[in-house]
């Protein structure tokens, strides 16, 4: 009876427990095991998850937001590796359901967490493989009744005989015998009312124990048809108010659409009220447009008509201006020409002079660099007998021994708070800075030819954020070699050589 009482109430709770799981789309867990070194939890979702974890013993506690265990055993234990046994618990409804799933190690371990789809893996770090096992589900066991004993059956009394017919008295002998047979059946009967009271106790015992059963069974069966009453009351109480609030939410969303549908009417009338002002404004606009366009096909009539008379009158002048044109560019050609003649006689002359006056300086160049040379080199030689070095003077100036250096590069560099040109030479050379006119700095390298004709080339640095507008290099006089340092605004600057180097240094200008 209480078996079918509790299948009566499972039956009437199953649908309100759908109903009130239905609207919630949850994340349903079917399925938790062990793949080797990796926990494996399945699902019907994406998971989303926290974790966190236990010590005393190592734990590991996963929780999956909105999801539901189905058909996951509470407790999963593995048979071995470190990965000690598993259990599984599920907290809150609908959408504040949590499943839970406890991991238990045998020590402290490394976890790694992948998502794949609707499974989530949980993989141990550097571990062997264990297996999983399902704890078995003994069945209930039914306790067996307590079968009454049977009633104990009283011996059936056997049937006396017949009194035995006294003899008439012969002798003494024959009185005592008869006597002993007299006790003799009184003992018997006693025996025989004593099994009989003591099978009627037992009787009575065993319907003492069967009425006792059977009123046990009937308090069973009204706590639990009590217990299936109070559920069926608290299910429908549920589902009135399920039902209720359906009602309301109808309502309210019939409410709500006949609000939505005013609107929506109210938004195309006005609509249409603007759709019929539009379109007379168009049709104005359309009006005084063709009124316009009537108007400036007019006025383009007549001005046409005047600019074919002024084209008439201008290709006329124009005819006459090309005549004369025509009569002047042939007397320009023939002045040209005769000027030019002129012109080509005088620079053939003045080329010869020039070429004449170039070799003579070359000649006399070649001669004086080579008597510089050979006293610039006693000089060396007499002064490198006296010290090993020169030292360079306070004022940015440098002595240098030896021959004529070439300056091999010149280059900018813009830094984060200033600006540097830099001059490379073959070798250390003597060097002056001077300021020439229109704020332009003038650094001089004595005893310096250029090496390569792109160093003469001038670096346009004006687009740079910094001080420096232009470096013009060029050969100077006296075997000198120039390089012109346009500046933007006036500002300090620091002149320096380092090795081969010379370099001078501007900061960045201040901004207003």
């Amino acid at each position: 009876m209480k078996a079918s009482a509790l299948s009566l109430l499972a039956l009437v709770l199953t649908p309100f427990l759908a109903l009130a799981q239905g609207p919630a789309d949850l994340n349903t867990i079917t399925r938790v095991e062990v793949r080797g070194n990796s926990v494996v939890i399945t699902g019907t979702k994406k998971p989303n998850f926290t974790t966190f974890t236990m010590t005393d013993p190592a734990r590991l506690v996963i929780d999956i937001s909105e999801a539901v265990f189905s058909g996951v055993p509470e407790e999963l234990p593995v048979t071995n590796g470190t990965v000690t046994g598993i259990r599984t618990a599920s907290y809150g409804s609908e959408a504040t359901a949590i499943a839970r799933v406890l991991i238990g190690f045998s020590r402290e371990v490394e976890t790694d967490f992948q998502a794949d789809g609707t499974t989530l893996v949980v993989k141990v770090l550097g571990e062997p493989a264990a297996v999983a096992q399902a704890a078995p589900q003994a069945p209930a066991q039914q306790p067996a009744a307590q079968q009454p004993a049977p009633a104990q059956q009283p011996a059936a009394a056997k049937p006396a005989g017949p009194a035995p017919v006294a003899a008439a008295p012969a002798a003494p002998a024959d009185a005592g015998t008869t006597g002993d047979a007299t006790a003799a059946a009184r003992a018997d009967r006693d025996a025989q009312e004593k099994a009989a009271a003591q099978a009627a106790a037992a009787a009575k015992a065993d319907r003492d124990a069967q009425e006792k059963a059977a009123a046990q069974a009937a308090a069973a069966a009204k706590a639990d048809q009590e217990a299936l009453q109070k559920a069926a009351a608290e299910a429908t109480a549920r589902n009135d108010q399920q039902r209720r609030e359906q009602a309301q939410a109808k309502a309210d969303a019939e409410k709500q659409a006949k609000a939505d549908a005013a609107k929506q009417a109210q938004a195309e009338k006005q609509a249409q009220a603007d759709a019929a002002a539009a379109a007379k404004a168009e049709k104005q606009r359309l009006a005084e447009e063709a009124r316009k366009a009537e108007a400036e096909k007019k006025a383009q009539a007549q001005a046409e008509k005047q600019r074919a008379a002024e084209e008439a009158r201008a290709a006329a002048d124009a005819k006459k201006a090309e005549a004369q044109k025509e009569a002047q560019a042939r007397a320009a050609e023939a002045a040209d020409k005769k000027q030019a003649d002129a012109e080509a006689r005088r620079q053939a002359a003045a080329e010869a002079q020039e070429k004449k006056r170039a070799d003579a300086e070359a000649k006399k160049q070649a001669l004086a660099d080579a008597r510089a040379e050979r006293a610039e080199a006693a000089r060396a030689k007499r002064e490198a007998q006296a010290s090993q070095g020169a030292e360079g003077s306070g004022d940015g100036q440098l002595a240098v021994r030896g021959g004529r250096s070439t300056m091999t590069f010149v280059g900018f560099k813009q830094e984060a708070s200033s600006s540097r040109v830099f001059v490379r030479t073959s070798a250390p050379v003597r060097y002056t800075v001077s300021e020439g006119e229109g704020g332009t700095l003038i650094l001089e390298l004595e005893n310096t030819r250029i090496g390569l004709t792109n160093n003469t080339r001038a670096l346009d640095t004006s687009f740079f954020d910094t001080a420096v507008a232009a470096v013009d290099p060029s050969a100077g006089p006296s075997r000198t070699v120039r390089i012109a340092i346009r500046l933007k605004s006036q500002v300090p600057y620091q002149a320096r050589q380092e090795g081969n180097e010379v370099s001078l240094e501007f900061p960045r200008p201040s901004r207003r």
